[in-house]
Order: C-alpha cells, then sequence, then structure tokens
C-alpha cells in the first residue's frame, strides 16, 4: 500500500494525457444475471476498489469556480465541514482533478443508456458510419493519431 500524503498536493504532468472515463448503469435491477457479468469484467480493470469517483461536466473553467466558490451553493459548506471534522488527520482522503479539454478532443459513445455525461451536455447523435468507431470518431474532432 502507497504512504499517506496528508499534505495538499497537486499533479506536475507535462506529456501527452488522454483521460478515459467508463462506466455502466444498471437499469433493470432485478435481471442480475445480465449485469452481474459486467460488473465482474469491469472490477479487474479498475484500480482502488476504495475509491469513489463522481464525474461533473461543466461548460467553463469559470462556472465551475463560481459554483465552488459560492458560498450560497452546497459545495462551499461541505468543503467547510470536511476541513473542520477531517482536515489533515489522514482518516478520508479527498481529491479533484480538472480538466480543460480543447473544442473537440473528445469522443463518447453510450449503449443502452440515457442522456449522460457528454451526451446530456451536447447533443446525441447515431454512431453510425463514420461515427461508429472511437478512431473514426477522433478523425472527425481532428484529433487521432493519423487524422
Amino acid at each position: 500500500m502507497s504512504k499517506l500524503l496528508t499534505a495538499r498536493m497537486t499533479a506536475d504532468y507535462d506529456g501527452p494525457l488522454v483521460i478515459f472515463i467508463i462506466g455502466m448503469r444498471i437499469n433493470r435491477a432485478l435481471k442480475v444475471h445480465k449485469w452481474l457479468p459486467v460488473i465482474r469484467a469491469m472490477g479487474p480493470m479498475i484500480a482502488g476498489l476504495r475509491t469513489v469517483t463522481l464525474i461533473q461536466y461543466w461548460r467553463d473553467f469559470e462556472s465551475l469556480e463560481t459554483y465552488a466558490r459560492a458560498r450560497d451553493k452546497r459545495h462551499w459548506p461541505a468543503w467547510a465541514a470536511f476541513n473542520k471534522a477531517v482536515g489533515t488527520d489522514g482518516t478520508v482522503g479527498i481529491f479533484h482533478e480538472t480538466y480543460v479539454v480543447a473544442p473537440a478532443g473528445h469522443e463518447a459513445i453510450y449503449v443502452n443508456m440515457p442522456p449522460f455525461g457528454l451526451g446530456r451536455v451536447g447533443n446525441l447523435v447515431p454512431a453510425e458510419g463514420r461515427r461508429s468507431e472511437a478512431r473514426e470518431r477522433m478523425k472527425q474532432a481532428g484529433t487521432a493519431p493519423d487524422a
């Protein structure tokens, strides 16, 4: 197990970066025989089973920062309560990472999903023809290696 760092830290990284978020959604809870194998297959691919990750999509950094600093919104009181109750005593770790992705610097696929993530923020279109594969979707955005 890695050493627990209780100080405030940041990442210093200069190289190329790809953010890949994968997930699943159970649409029919009683069909355990259908979703349990998916969970079992995903489990070994996910490091850190003690970690919970939440994903939010914001249109720009200014909107995120305005929300985070607003005393009358949910983030500020929760942040203040965490600092008071836990601070840097090492019992609970928290993190956030903010990525600003250039326009057209992303692709997504959704199967058996309601509007979700980028598909909820933007428009959903059929993943057909030139949009059927991740590499092709990235080529259209001008960001695939052989674009």
